[in-house]
């Protein structure tokens, strides 16, 4: 299990593999109760029914389901794969850079993703 007070941080060191969205789609089909989906046109995946993952209109981008109080220590601790812009300032997402983000970053930080959208579902 992820823990939600864990900060999503690429690693030094860690083998530089391509990220695309087909690594994503490979990363999150698995988890339970995960479709393949779209969302404001984009391709998205939704568990139970809650977008929790969706590719950003630039083709480059991740646009992902987020804690609020991590969010902000995420872009610091990495800036370059981490970011927001003025639109989701006050919403739980974050917006990661696929050229930037590590395999192993992107799996915890799609399992947190997927924790939060299916956690959400349960408390309706």
């Amino acid at each position: 299990m992820v823990r939600l007070d864990k900060v999503i941080v690429n690693m030094p060191g860690q083998k530089n593999q391509r990220v695309t969205f087909d690594t994503v789609r490979e990363l999150a089909s698995p988890l339970a109760g995960v479709e393949e989906s779209t969302s404001y046109g984009t391709p998205a995946f939704k568990a139970q029914g809650v977008v929790f993952l969706r590719l950003w209109e630039d083709n480059e981008t991740l646009v992902v389901r987020t804690d609020m109080d991590r969010r902000d220590e995420m872009i610091a601790e990495d800036p370059e794969t981490y970011f927001l812009t003025d639109h989701y300032l006050k919403y739980p997402w974050i917006l990661v850079r696929l050229s930037k983000i590590k395999r192993e970053a992107l799996r915890e930080l799609i399992a947190v993703a997927w924790q939060l959208a299916t956690k959400k579902k349960s408390r309706r």
